[in-house]
This record gives C-alpha cells, structure tokens and sequence, in this order.
C-alpha cells in the first residue's frame, strides 16, 4: 500500500476510533431511485446488459467471447487476479500476455485488467466493486479495458438493494459504462478518468 495512502486512511482511522456508534444509513423508500418501471425482473442478468449497453457497456456470458473481443482491440497485454485465471486461462491463446501481478511502476504496459466484482445494478447497468474482491484496485481502474467477473446471482434489480447490502468496506466503487467526463466544451469524452471499455463476464 502506498504510504502516502496509509497515512491518510490511519488517520481517518483514528478519527473514528472514538465514536461509539457510527451514524445509520438514511432511511428512504425502495422506489426513490427507480429510473424507470422494469416490467420482468425473471432475469436481472437480461436487464442489466440491456442497461449498461445504454451506457456503452458491455455483458458477455462465455470467455470465448471475451477473448474476441480483446483480439479486436487488439487488446493483447494485461493483468488478471490470479483467483480467477485458472478458470480463464484455457481459452487465452499463446499471443496473450497476462500478468498475475499489477506492476504500478508499468501502469502504462496493461491493456485490460481482469477483476473481480461483487456485484452488479440491474436497474442501471452499474457493476459494483469493492476492496474485499478486487484483488488489484489498479487493476480496475488504469487499464483502457476492465473485464469484472460476476456470478448471475449476485446482479441485484436495483439501487436500493445495493445500498441496503453495502456493508462494512469503506471502498466501495459504482461503476456504470467507461469513465466520462464533459467538463470541457460541454463534450462528452469517454475514457479519461478511468477505463474506455467497461465489460461484464459472468463467471456461472
């Protein structure tokens, strides 16, 4: 962990240390962040990959498609949680290079990163992830290309679901389609603060 980092969050830390009880979440109704009437929640798998698609996002429900995907880029050097590559790795081909190791000092080097999520929004297309199951934050977030890995089972319908199954992790990151920005000239650019393509691959 980077020092400057440690630093910073022990002294958050230390602040809280104190309290006795730290405050609740706000209470509001189930249907305060519902976008739009979802008329078939039978598969919420169906909802969010026609909602992150919206969003310029992408669900994929075979390796073999992925792997595709990336030889379009082509995307062809990246990192992957070593937790998930041995379930990965057959359909990888010799002109892949993956690393199981997030080097910060070649952050520039990885193409893709594979990470794990621990859930998704169906409602909006949202991937959630969170320190607990990202084994690489960086991982995540630097490479043009962020591959999460999700059980269908843990694609909830919506947001308010998702806030009532936070927990405890202090690092929790919502992540709805490629990163965007439109602070300059009002034009949408996407990509800038964080991965250009967001994909989602079901793992079962």
């Amino acid at each position: 962990m980077n020092d400057d980092r440690e630093v910073i969050f022990s002294r958050v830390r230390g602040a809280l240390a104190p309290l006795a009880k730290r405050a609740a979440y706000p209470a509001f109704p189930d249907n305060v962040a519902v976008m739009r009437e979802i008329t078939d929640w039978r598969d919420p798998w169906g909802v969010f990959c026609e909602r992150t698609k919206l969003v310029n996002g992408t669900g994929l429900e075979r390796p073999e498609d992925l792997v595709a995907l990336l030889k379009t880029g082509p995307w062809l050097h990246g990192y992957c949680d070593p937790k998930l590559w041995p379930r990965l790795a057959p359909v990888f081909g010799p002109e892949f290079t993956v690393e199981l190791e997030f080097d910060r000092t070649r952050v520039d080097d990885y193409q893709f990163g594979i990470t794990r999520a621990v859930g998704a929004i169906a409602e909006t297309g949202t991937l959630i992830l969170s320190d607990t199951t990202t084994s690489r934050r960086l991982g995540a977030l630097a490479p043009w290309v962020h591959i999460a890995l999700l059980r269908r089972e843990e694609v909830l319908t919506n947001v308010a679901q998702a806030v009532a199954l936070l927990g405890d992790d202090p690092n929790i990151i919502w992540v709805t389609g490629p990163s965007k920005t439109a602070d300059v000239e009002g034009i949408l650019i996407e990509g800038v603060h964080g991965p250009g393509r967001q994909i989602a691959l079901l793992m079962g």
